[in-house]
């Protein structure tokens, strides 16, 4: 494979042209590289060892296009990029290496056009897939460092194990709302359960023992996402990357270092609620590494294996919470209704609870989103706020009433205090857990009150309803 060239590989076994280490920069490279190369530091070895590393790019979206921009600028060799999403008009305020004339096209490719624009000199290898415990040892292992540029805490863990077991060091990044956070994993690359000194800093699992809960795992298409934050993460990732590369700390090593560098996770954040509050940076020591490590740690070889991974053990997705997937069904049938149904025999009146007062919409979205539209007369209390009332009332042992659930402005009737509450979310799987929350707290007066989920919630309320509503 030449230059330049895109290798499409599906299942990780892409391979390419490895580059001679002895040879003389050419013009073209001198030229293109000479900024960087007169940085301290860097000089023609260092930018050598960057023409001869090869990198993987897990994730074309936010962290993985600028990271992918910044890697293919400075002339690192090789890079794969993995990623089985197609661009969408939704990813373009933030996935800056895609384009509105590519929406429809896999994210690999699309990016990899991009980055053939801005250096046509590396290698490009296309995985058009998503990593997963089949395919992850075989991605992982034709490349020197990884860039962790995903968005869910399953895929994490896993990245991370399997670099731990083909000692490959990791430069892991995550970013939602107005916040970001990267650190350097397993660097210099260690053998699995050595205990003096490496890795340092150690493995994701040395950093974050247990995941997030799962119902507090949000996706940017859940909480929202702000470009420039995610941007300045994978820039950050990339400079992390160009700065192990030409050092050569990727090589893998027995020796421990002699001065290992503190671990550090590195959080940004800003406020957009308070435009005089400054944006920060943060640099959080993190403990070192653990002997009782579960991937790294004392005794790890027997526990955890590249033939395990494959097999599914761990299982990623039961350690997250997120073994069975989204809760689709929780309540019995009784307890949901479709917006089909919602408006025929309710708004409508055919089960003769229509009309002002008659019941009650609880929209549990956050307020962002309740602002672009809502079903007629609905009320926004956000699932978060919700369930903070709940564990409030909780501890004080009290007996709520709808008063202390719903805004002051919902007025019901005297004599009427057992009318119907209809809770909606964004996707109908907060409304289902709200549903829940509000009966354990006693607000369905031991079954006398109805407290019904909008199945699908505004989603589903697009489809069947209203086309015209603008679900975000």
């Amino acid at each position: 494979m030449q230059n330049g060239d895109t290798n499409t590989d599906q299942n990780g076994s892409g391979s390419s042209v490895p580059r001679d280490t002895s040879r003389p920069l050419t013009e073209e490279e001198l030229d293109r590289y000479s900024r960087q190369m007169i940085v301290p530091g860097m000089g023609k070895e260092a930018q050598l060892r960057l023409l001869n590393a090869k990198v993987l790019i897990i994730g074309a979206g936010g962290l993985g296009c600028p990271a992918a921009q910044y890697i293919a600028g400075a002339g690192i060799g090789t890079i794969g990029l993995v990623d089985g999403d197609i661009v969408e008009r939704s990813n373009l305020h933030r996935q800056v290496g895609h384009a509105t004339s590519r929406i429809g096209q896999p994210k690999v490719l699309s990016l990899i056009t991009h980055l053939k624009g801005l250096n046509p000199l590396p290698n490009y290898v296309a995985h058009t897939c998503h990593i997963s415990p089949l395919n992850a040892a075989n991605l992982i292992a034709q490349y020197d460092l990884i860039l962790d540029c995903t968005d869910n805490p399953a895929t994490r863990y896993l990245i991370s194990d399997v670099c731990v077991l083909l000692e490959k060091p990791l430069v892991s990044a995550a970013s939602v709302q107005t916040s970001g956070q990267i650190i350097v994993l397993n660097c210099p690359p260690t053998p699995q359960g050595l205990l003096e000194g490496g890795p340092y800093p150690p493995c994701y699992r040395c950093c974050f023992k247990k995941p997030p809960p799962a119902n507090a795992q949000l996706s940017c298409g859940e909480a929202g996402i702000l470009g420039p934050v995610v941007g300045l993460m994978g820039v950050a990732q990339a400079g992390e990357a160009i700065k192990i590369l030409a050092s050569g700390l990727h090589v893998p090593s027995t020796t421990p270092p002699k001065a290992p560098v503190e671990p550090t996770l590195l959080l940004y954040s800003y406020s957009l609620t308070s435009f005089l509050s400054p944006f920060t940076f943060r640099a959080l020591k993190m403990a070192p590494r653990k002997k009782s490590c579960f991937a790294c740690g004392e005794g790890s070889k027997g526990r955890l294996t590249l033939e395990g991974v494959k097999r599914g053990e761990p299982n990623y997705e039961f350690f997250c919470g997120l073994s069975s997937g989204p809760k689709q069904h929780v309540l019995s049938e009784e307890d949901r209704i479709t917006p089909k149904e919602f408006v025929e025999r309710v708004q409508q009146g055919k089960d003769g609870n229509s009309g002002k007062g008659k019941y009650v919409v609880l929209d549990t979205r956050e307020k962002e989103h309740f602002s672009f539209g809502s079903i007629a007369g609905a009320v926004n209390v956000p699932f978060g706020k919700l369930l903070s009332k709940a564990a409030q009332i909780k501890r004080g042992g009290e007996t709520p009433q709808v008063g202390d659930i719903l805004p002051p402005e919902v007025k019901i009737e005297e004599g009427k205090e057992d009318v119907p509450i209809y809770v909606v979310c964004r996707r109908g799987l907060d409304s289902q857990e709200a549903v829940e929350k509000l009966k354990e707290m006693g607000l369905d007066n031991g079954g006398k009150r109805k407290i019904v989920d909008i199945a699908g919630g505004m989603k589903a309320w697009k489809e069947q309803v209203d086309p015209s509503f603008p679900y975000l």
